[in-house]
């Protein structure tokens, strides 16, 4: 055994070899920041984010020779360094963890470089079956569905982005203006720019793209393949269970509940909460999760019983649940039953008996999710809320919040201004726009429920401090309590210097650090339109000609000459457009940019609006990809 060694078994070094050898994906020899991060957020290990961080700046730091790698060597050096016993514990459970996307020792696919990866193929054959259910009948897929769920054609049925963007608009509508999408006669260009469209369209609802390229998607890498489907499909599944969407929710409350507490649950606590509603309601045992408590599929005949359609008439008939299954000894058996029970209701999605009997929670959550969305089984709440209003999601916030989770912040935000009153996020966001965040003085969950409030407003305070100080944004009259207490203007207020700085980074890069003001941007806009012989011209980024979205199409067609096609753009009678007509071009822009490579977050509405911020944000991106691309 090598002397540097000489601390650790020979059965503990086989141990980091193999670990080693599950961390090194790419089978390259070392491993990655990339790599590790990747086996973190796969592995769905539910660790708070610090911890996550905590693990991976002290495994890169362990990097002695500072080539971006760390060798075998390398890694056992660090794992012997590690002092933290939590910190080692935690990483020893991912790297023992069967389950989920890494299964290591069963099915793989192989890329075209000869790379091979393993995944989850149960998932492969959910989000196969889905994908055909929901999209069988679009003309514009009819070359590619139905995908067979029992080999690797899921993987090159994304190969040239239609199917991708199409479930994009699925989960989230009007998304993507299907105008852009390249449908006929199709090359390697033009399904690379399909794969463009789709991801940064993707990024803008919300998922986390941030270590996926065409490149991986068209060479159908599984684990990448699968791990963007999910979220894709999450999005839509979640979409409608949240309680301005759907005020059935609010009979959920509790006895004693105060309603902000139920509007703070996340997408899954909620399904939990409704699963649990309707057992109560059967009179039979409530369950704690989507895994262990679902594997004898008693809950399930119970909520299909409860949610199942009564008669109402002649004419509309009920289902009736044949609750017969419950009596079955063989467990895979009676969730085959219990699916068929599930098919009545047309909501046999995402798990097969194996699913449910092995406790799969992903493909579970999926399965409750459908069956929420097609048979709620909620009554118009009889609760009187004495005069509370709630307020629905304003479309600033869930910009805002879909960049936010884009960005892989942790955890995930649902609710703009309950979930930042930590300061967790904030801080998160202040480092992915490159201002230092000393993580020794930040506070982590889970927080003592004395003086837990206190820990969540000095980690509030430091984002402030830090946001002022370093990243030099005027916050009068922001503090720390303000984000604690959720305060709408002054969250917004900060919030919207994150985004701004994010948006110009690569700008402030391409300058040689310089602070990049409004009207630099300005000046490029008006001088690359000029250049291009354009005939728009902008006065400020409040300027009423940009409600035409004329100004971002004809720079679109100056910086990306041929991607324009004139005749899906609206010039109007005599250069007045009518709203629709407006919203039609606004759409097609939005697109468009994202089609050409530019990471847009602001939506169409906020160009026939002329929200200055966010039309900003539009320039700043597309000027930002002119001149990376003009670097290469």
């Amino acid at each position: 055994m090598d002397n540097s060694y000489t601390q650790i078994s020979r059965e503990d070094l086989e141990d980091l070899q193999e670990a080693f050898n599950k961390i090194d994906i790419d089978k390259s020899g070392y491993v990655s920041d990339f790599e590790l991060q990747e086996l973190f957020s796969e592995a769905s290990l539910h660790l708070p984010g610090y911890k996550v961080r905590e693990i991976v700046e002290t495994f890169m730091a362990g990097d002695t020779n500072k080539d971006g790698k760390i060798s075998f060597n390398e890694f056992v050096s660090i794992y012997q360094d590690l002092k933290s016993k939590e910190i080692s514990g935690s990483f020893k459970k991912i790297l023992t963890r069967k389950d989920g996307i890494y299964s290591f020792g069963g099915k793989s696919g192989v890329s075209c470089e000869g790379t091979q990866h393993s995944y989850s193929d149960e998932e492969k054959v959910a989000f196969a079956r889905w994908i055909n259910k929901s999209l069988g009948k679009d003309p514009d897929c009819r070359h590619l569905l139905p995908v067979d769920p029992n080999d690797e054609s899921l993987f090159a049925s994304l190969r040239d982005g239609i199917v991708l963007c199409k479930l994009i608009n699925l989960s989230q509508p009007d998304t993507i203006d299907e105008r852009v999408i390249n449908t006929k006669k199709l090359t390697t260009f033009t399904m690379r720019e399909n794969i463009v469209l789709a991801l940064n369209s993707a990024s803008a609802i919300g998922c986390t793209v941030v270590s996926i390229d065409a490149h991986n998607l068209m060479a159908g890498k599984p684990h990448l393949v699968l791990g963007l489907l999910w979220q894709i499909i999450k999005v839509g599944l979640f979409a409608d269970i949240e309680i301005t969407r759907n005020e059935g929710l609010i009979s959920l409350l509790m006895e004693g509940e105060e309603l902000e507490h139920l509007i703070s649950l996340s997408p899954e606590e909620l399904l939990l909460r409704w699963v649990n509603y309707h057992l109560i309601n059967a009179g039979t045992e409530t369950i704690s999760n989507f895994s262990a408590d679902i594997k004898d599929s008693r809950a399930y005949f119970y909520l299909l019983d409860q949610i199942a359609p009564q008669d109402e008439d002649e004419f509309h008939m009920g289902i009736k649940i044949n609750m017969a299954g419950l009596s079955e000894w063989d467990l895979e058996r009676r969730a085959e039953l219990m699916l068929q029970e599930a098919a009545k209701l047309d909501c046999r999605q995402f798990v097969s008996p194996r699913d449910v009997t092995s406790g799969n929670s992903k493909l579970n959550l999926a399965f409750v999710a459908n069956l929420f969305n097609m048979h709620p089984g909620l009554q118009k709440a009889k609760y009187n809320l004495d005069g509370e209003h709630i307020e629905a999601e304003t479309r600033e916030e869930k910009t805002f919040r879909n960049w936010m989770n884009s960005l892989g912040v942790s955890p995930r935000v649902n609710h703009l201004y309950r979930d930042l009153c930590d300061g967790l996020v904030i801080l998160q966001l202040l480092e992915k726009v490159r201002v230092v965040v000393n993580w020794k003085k930040v506070n982590n969950p889970p927080y003592p429920q004395l003086g837990g409030n206190m820990k969540k407003l000095e980690n509030c305070n430091y984002a402030v401090k830090l946001s002022r100080d370093e990243a030099n944004f005027s916050l009068v009259g922001v503090g720390g309590e303000n984000l604690n207490e959720g305060s709408r203007t002054h969250t917004l207020a900060l919030v919207w210097q994150l985004m701004r700085r994010y948006s110009v980074l690569v700008l402030s890069d391409l300058d040689n650090g310089k602070k990049v003001v409004d009207q630099f941007i300005l000046d490029w806009v008006n001088a690359t339109l000029k250049e291009r012989h354009k005939d728009t011209q902008i006065s400020s980024f409040k300027d009423k000609l940009i409600s035409t979205s004329l100004p971002v199409i004809d720079l679109i067609d100056a910086i990306a000459p041929g991607m324009v096609k004139w005749d899906m753009v609206k010039r109007g009678e005599r250069g007045v457009l009518k709203n629709d007509e407006k919203l039609n071009n606004a759409k097609y822009a939005i697109s468009l940019a994202r089609k050409i490579g530019a990471r847009v977050y602001a939506l169409p509405d906020d160009l026939v609006e002329v929200k200055n911020k966010m039309v900003m944000t539009v320039f700043a991106c597309l000027m930002g990809h002119d001149l990376k691309r003009g670097k290469r």
